[in-house]
């Protein structure tokens, strides 16, 4: 049976979409399951971090990882698929042809929304992106800072978004923590080098909803 594929997609640049797809690939593989990481945005970001993860691993990362750009995605996401339990893409800001790539291979796109007006904005292109391709959408609430009632009104507003099935919302949040980059640095995820922090606790239960969402 072919494995699950995610695509983690965001118009607006600075989401954080990387940094959730580095460690939401870690705490799948913790999980037990085989996993693999497409990196298709120019930028070459969770690139350069699988690089110098497999230097901190002795070039034992514990995942495969791709990098690729254009009409080779769908077919090289298709081939990982085959293999690998879990395939999680990377998929780049502002460039409508990749991004309708990625979300047209995924069974489930997420889309990370900080709590900003510039975020809730901008999340509008993915939505209807996701709508156009006929894929599953469910937004993360990522960054999310400590009571800020700015912050609370931005949640209540990102809710009404929601329309089942088509649109979901997490239940988990990301806080906005500098653990989660601090451990990317060292080529490591919050689930490895900060175990028992909120972080960790986090990323994991978020792990194990997209899991449920995409099932």
């Amino acid at each position: 049976m072919a494995g699950k594929v995610f695509t983690v997609a965001q118009q607006k640049g600075g989401a954080g979409k990387t940094t959730l797809v580095a460690h939401l690939a870690i705490a799948w593989m913790q999980l037990g399951y085989k996993v693999a990481t497409v990196d298709i945005d120019p930028q070459g970001s969770l690139t350069r971090w699988f690089e110098v993860r497999s230097e901190a691993t002795d070039g034992q990362p514990g995942f495969t990882h791709v990098q690729i750009t254009g009409w080779r995605t769908q077919a090289e996401v298709e081939k990982l698929a085959r293999d690998h339990d879990v395939v999680v893409i990377d998929s780049p800001p502002h460039a409508q042809t990749e991004a309708r790539i990625a979300v047209r291979a995924a069974s489930l796109v997420v889309a990370p929304v900080q709590p900003s007006p510039m975020d809730l904005w901008a999340v509008q292109p993915t939505l209807d992106l996701a709508k156009q391709e006929k894929r599953r959408l469910f937004l993360v609430l990522n960054r999310v800072p400590p009571r800020a009632k700015l912050a609370d009104e931005l949640i209540g507003k990102v809710r009404e978004l929601v329309n089942p099935p088509d649109i979901e919302l997490a239940e988990a949040q990301i806080g906005n923590r500098t653990a989660y980059a601090g451990t990317l640095l060292t080529g490591l995820s919050v689930t490895e080098a900060a175990k028992r922090t909120q972080a960790a606790a986090e990323m994991q239960t978020l792990a194990t909803e997209i899991l449920r969402q995409g099932a």
